[in-house]
């Protein structure tokens, strides 16, 4: 096992390894839930990571408060180590994620939303689908645990588990592969593992339109995709980056989402609230332009 256990807490360190995975933590006005996100991966086993939370607040940074540096002390004496970074002045999602990108060096990258828990084992079961699919990411959707008893078929009859190799796949707006994403409003993911009567330490991949909060990358593979160097074309104001990143990784290596789902929502209040802009509709459109304009004409 990777994490030191509490006896070892006071020991020296020493030379630290090279880790397996770096994971990265976008954050902004939200101590609270960054403290949450923070024990969750203090939950976690193995593999060997190191975590870059990078901060936009508006005031004082999240891992000021004081459960959120209790839990970078935990971490720290779990022999996890940590990276605080001020990141400002804003400008956009993308950019966001672009910087926490440029600080990792690990062979696997796992972006984690500063609202969402992991349960024990989660970290360890999404390395493991990555190393057995070889695909470009992995993901589990965060579930809303509110929404147990709201039970929704005409959402998860989507449903489709990968048969075989994951293999490329093109989603657009238009393309039968986007109408999958409403599986993964509320819990839907919960009630189809508990359908598929999934046993503790089993493990599924199914076909996704595209996963949000918590996604396992193959660092190089996101890198060669662009990964989000396409931020200055967006406003600072806009959503859906994660979205253009993963269908430009899903189009040359596959991807696939991980069942059971560790990943829980905490349902708190969004902090991207000007959603006119999606970026999608920018950069892809441009793309589109870009290569038609390069293009051999065809009569």
């Amino acid at each position: 096992m990777s994490r030191r256990s509490s006896e070892q807490w006071a020991r020296s360190g020493g030379v630290p390894e090279p880790v397996a995975v770096d994971v990265l933590v976008p954050t902004c006005n939200r101590p609270a839930e960054l403290a949450v996100t923070l024990a969750g991966l203090a939950g976690q086993a193995d593999p060997s990571f190191h975590v870059v939370v990078s901060d936009q607040s508006t005031d004082a940074p999240g891992w000021e408060h004081p459960a959120a540096a209790a839990m970078v002390r935990v971490l720290e004496a779990q022999g996890r180590p940590v990276t605080l970074l001020r990141h400002l002045p804003r400008r956009g999602l993308a950019e966001h994620r672009q910087f926490l990108l440029d600080q990792a060096s690990a062979e696997k990258c796992l972006f984690l939303d500063d609202d969402v828990w992991l349960e024990p084992g989660a970290l360890e079961r999404l390395n493991a689908a990555l190393e057995a699919l070889g695909c470009g990411f992995v993901g589990m959707a965060p579930q809303g645990l509110s929404y147990l008893d709201d039970r929704r078929p005409e959402q998860t009859a989507g449903f489709e588990a990968w048969d075989g190799p994951v293999t490329p796949e093109r989603i657009r707006p238009g393309t039968p592969g986007f109408e999958r994403w409403p599986l993964h409003n509320a819990a839907n993911l919960s009630h189809v593992s508990a359908d598929l009567s999934l046993e503790p330490g089993e493990w599924l991949p199914y076909r996704v339109a595209w996963l949000g909060g918590c996604v396992l990358y193959r660092r190089e593979a996101l890198t060669d995709a662009g990964g989000f160097t396409f931020w200055p074309s967006l406003p600072v104001e806009h959503a859906g980056e994660d979205v253009v990143a993963q269908w430009q990784v899903m189009e040359r290596y596959g991807a696939a989402g991980i069942l059971p789902s560790g990943a829980v929502h905490l349902e708190s209040p969004t902090t991207v609230t000007d959603r006119r802009v999606e970026a999608y509709d920018v950069v892809l459109s441009e793309s589109a332009t870009a290569f038609a304009g390069n293009s051999p004409a065809v009569d």
